[in-house]
């Protein structure tokens, strides 16, 4: 009972570790040590490293409940096919073997997770999720026609000139995938329409809409992002705009980011504005989600995946565009797709700070910068996604060895570290050293959920200033380096926790 100290440390600082241990302080054991375990995996125990058979013990439903959900193969909380193994053989074997590699994911929390976590403390309500909206029901999600239009947004599964399906389905399922679409292939410039949310309380005052936007229309058309506020002021609410979006990607699904600032009640009004050039379809939208938490600052969408998954060499470096951070570092993410020469069969993602227009006002080393990498599982609703997060944080006391032996700091300013490279528009910039995860993900995981849809993958990226989160004393994270003469990568151990350090009753008060 009371306040525990949770083991976060060197190796266990990514975001499925801390949830499984943050999950054992709340009550929980681990998903293989459920009363009817034998049901589902068969222990292999002569596999097992002596002394740590107890790992494996069973907690009968006297003590454990379930809540009557059924074992979750998926589970945050379950042990790999390996925990403790004594040879790298199995210790866990599934009986349904296509979960034999399902088993042990460390992305984020399961939906039985969670639905177990709301049960065990009666949760009812969410401190940060609004909505979300596929459009498969006729009520279209409690949306309205908004007022002051002269057109009308229609709900549809196709449209002649595009798109031929919703981004929900992709069309794979008969009878359904509803999308919104405002037609601009008729009509006259000018003509407007309005789709408006139902009514949101927020609890925050910074909130992240995010949804698919399909352009088929003019390279004129336009879609204009409101919120209606609603005030002692504006009781019947006023409108503010919060974004424009015209051109762009046409001919295809892309996903946005729209940062809200609201703190009054208020509704999401969804503008579509006809232009003057010649269209032959109009502006479609799908996927719509609403949370209060903070948007991603970038999204790296990569088309064909499957076709670079099967073609691209192991060994072989792509890179994303160049990004701006808010307060004007330049960085770029360095993506083995099929993984670097002597790991093949993963994914490695690596950091580099690059040149960029404000360099000589910037602090260098650059200072406790957090960069997030997060793979997107692309499931329409946001409280279903179990996304592949990983971070650096750069630390400006790191330093590297050159090959001549000289003695550099790591995150110094990449005209002085870095290596001049060729953009592919011809343009000159530097690159610095690499610095990331050899193992960001197994192609195996890569391919189940939706991290590839469409035949696409997402990256959604930030770096952040986390200055004012240090304590006096910062250690050093030790990850991989990636330069451009070597990847480096120390052994790194699996983070374990044996259930022993958490005698846990499954019921338990905690001071949150």
């Amino acid at each position: 009972m009371g306040k525990q100290e949770l083991s976060i440390g060197e190796n266990c600082d990514n975001l499925g570790t801390v949830e499984h241990e943050f999950l054992h302080a709340l009550g929980f054991w681990h998903e293989q040590s459920r009363f009817d375990r034998d049901d589902y995996v068969t222990i292999v125990w002569n596999q097992i490293k002596a002394g740590k058979e107890h790992n494996f013990n069973i907690h009968n439903d006297t003590v454990s409940s379930s809540f009557g959900l059924p074992y979750d193969y998926g589970s945050v909380m379950h042990y790999s096919k390996t925990a403790f193994s004594k040879n790298s053989e199995p210790t866990i074997v599934t009986k349904i073997p296509e979960f034999l590699d399902v088993i042990g994911q460390r992305l984020e929390f399961s939906d039985s997770d969670l639905l177990k976590l709301n049960r065990l403390y009666n949760c009812t309500t969410t401190s940060t999720f609004l909505d979300s909206c596929h459009f498969e029901e006729p009520n279209i999600c409690g949306m309205i026609q908004g007022k002051g239009g002269n057109a009308k947004w229609a709900r549809v599964q196709r449209v002649k000139g595009g798109p031929q399906t919703d981004y929900t389905n992709l069309g794979r399922c008969q009878g359904a995938g509803f999308f919104m679409h405002f037609s601009t292939a008729t009509g006259t410039q000018g003509d407007t329409a309005y789709l408006e949310s139902r009514l949101f309380y927020p609890k925050r005052r910074s909130q992240c809409l995010q949804f698919y936007h399909y352009n088929s229309g003019g390279a004129d058309d336009q879609l204009n992002i409101w919120v209606r506020e609603y005030t002692t002021e504006n009781p019947k609410g006023a409108l503010r705009l919060i974004q424009k979006i015209s051109g762009g990607h046409q001919g295809s699904w892309e996903l946005y980011h729209v940062t809200l600032d609201v703190s009054d009640k208020f509704r999401v009004v969804f503008e579509g504005v006809k232009g003057r050039k010649p269209s032959k379809g109009g502006l479609s939208l799908d996927d719509i989600n609403l949370s209060e938490t903070k948007c991603p600052q970038y999204i790296w969408h990569i088309r064909n995946f499957t076709s670079l998954l099967a073609t691209t060499h192991a060994g072989y470096k792509t890179y994303s565009p160049r990004y701006l951070s808010p307060d004007g570092y330049s960085f770029q993410i360095g993506l083995y797709i099929n993984g670097v020469t002597d790991s093949p069969n993963k994914m490695a993602v690596y950091f580099h700070l690059t040149s960029g227009p404000y360099d000589d006002k910037l602090q260098w080393p650059c200072p406790w910068r957090q960069a997030s990498m997060e793979l997107m599982d692309q499931n329409p609703d946001i409280q279903h996604r179990m996304n592949n997060i990983r971070m650096i944080t750069t630390d400006p006391t790191k330093t590297s060895t050159d090959s001549k032996g000289n003695v550099k700091y790591f995150w110094d300013n990449p005209r002085k570290v870095g290596s001049l490279v060729t953009d592919s528009n011809g343009s000159k910039y530097y690159r610095g050293p690499g610095y990331g995860y050899k193992s960001y993900i197994t192609h195996d995981r890569l391919k189940s959920r939706s991290f590839i849809k469409g035949d696409d993958v997402i990256f959604l990226f930030s770096l952040n200033d986390v200055t004012g989160l240090l304590e006096s004393e910062i250690r050093d994270l030790r990850l991989e380096t990636d330069d451009r003469n070597a990847e480096k990568e120390p052994k790194r151990q699996m983070c374990m926790c044996p259930y022993t350090s958490f005698l846990l009753p499954y019921l338990i008060i905690v001071q949150l």
